[in-house]
């Protein structure tokens, strides 16, 4: 039954369509939304239906990149060109013919990062049912006498609760099996992230990346204010069944919980940069680490989808609202 106080559901929850004009983002279209309890998002077509931009109760959660919105028309594959157009946004999807460093696999240069989160979604649309928002879309990594690749998304936005989930399917359409790579980019930024951040990740193990993670191994989980010429870090966590990240700042008593299936997307990479106007944090489940697909190959770990087959992810973010539903989501 339609809420009798209101002429139209926008006027408190529901999804519009923008397009930007101008500059290196000109023609990306824009899905703006929003669910009338203090959350709303944006998800870019032209960018693998990914969320560029979220923000909680008014107050923005994510990091936006100096590059800002760029068109997949600018994307660059050579050496590190995809940081031309790294939006980043609060989700980048990585993937999925590769992920993580550029390297030689097969006779051939797989780039930073993937391609996919360079493609436009060949379709999307969306409905409202079940008191939830549902965005589908479908992109496609698929190249003649390569691999054949079809994402399938769904982004679920509750229309009751202060949670999105996404799940991914990708289909193997070709005639011959092949490596699927995924890894969520989820990216924090100001003022979520500040100094006075809190980060909870009860691992089992951190492994820092390199040496120059390893000398702050103590420190993975605190925040420092931006420096110069910082040098990232990243540190890689183990879970045994359930996989959740979260972060808070009581000095705007807002935070966010990710939470996923750790057997499925078994990787999990935090990504500290502390520069300035680089500030981010990522919280980056995955069913593979960054350091690429020839490594991931090396250590006999590269996830094979065979002809016909496919293979489902689903990733949960929560908003959290006060040091109550913080100290909710510490104990759990």
């Amino acid at each position: 039954m339609m809420n009798p106080y209101i002429g139209h559901e926008s006027q408190l929850y529901g999804v519009e369509e923008h397009q930007l004009v101008g500059g290196k983002g000109d023609g990306i279209r824009l899905l703006q939304v929003k669910n009338g309890k203090g959350m709303e998002f944006t998800v870019s077509r032209e960018r693998c239906a990914d969320i560029a931009r979220l923000s909680f109760c008014g107050r923005n959660m994510s990091f936006f990149s100096p590059c800002g919105y760029v068109s997949p028309a600018y994307y660059d594959d050579k050496d590190m060109g995809f940081l031309k157009s790294f939006t980043a946004g609060f989700l980048a999807t990585c993937g999925l013919s590769s992920v993580g460093s550029p390297s030689v696999d097969d006779g051939k240069v797989w780039p930073l990062h993937g391609t996919i989160g360079n493609t436009p979604a060949d379709h999307i649309y969306w409905r409202i049912e079940n008191d939830a928002i549902h965005i589908h879309a479908l992109v496609r990594d698929e190249n003649i006498f390569f691999h054949k690749l079809v994402l399938h998304r769904e982004i679920i936005c509750s229309l009751k609760r202060n949670e999105l989930v996404i799940r991914d399917r990708i289909e193997n359409c070709g005639d011959q099996e092949s490596p699927a790579m995924l890894l969520y980019h989820i990216n924090i930024g100001y003022p979520l992230l500040s100094e006075r951040s809190e980060i909870y990740i009860p691992s089992t193990k951190v492994i820092p990346r390199n040496s120059q993670s390893a000398e702050d191994l103590n420190t993975w989980n605190q925040v420092i204010p931006p420096q110069k010429q910082f040098k990232e870090q990243c540190y890689f966590h183990n879970f045994e069944k359930k996989g959740i990240a979260a972060i808070y700042n009581p000095d705007i008593e807002l935070g966010m919980a990710i939470s996923f299936d750790a057997k499925q997307l078994n990787y999990f990479t935090e990504w500290k940069m502390m520069g300035i106007r680089d500030y981010v944090l990522g919280l980056e489940p995955g069913n593979c680490h960054p350091d690429g697909r020839a490594q991931m190959k090396k250590e006999g770990k590269l996830t094979i989808i065979k002809p016909g087959e496919s293979i489902s992810y689903e990733v949960e973010i929560s908003m959290l609202n006060g040091r109550k539903e913080w100290n909710e989501k510490e104990k759990k």
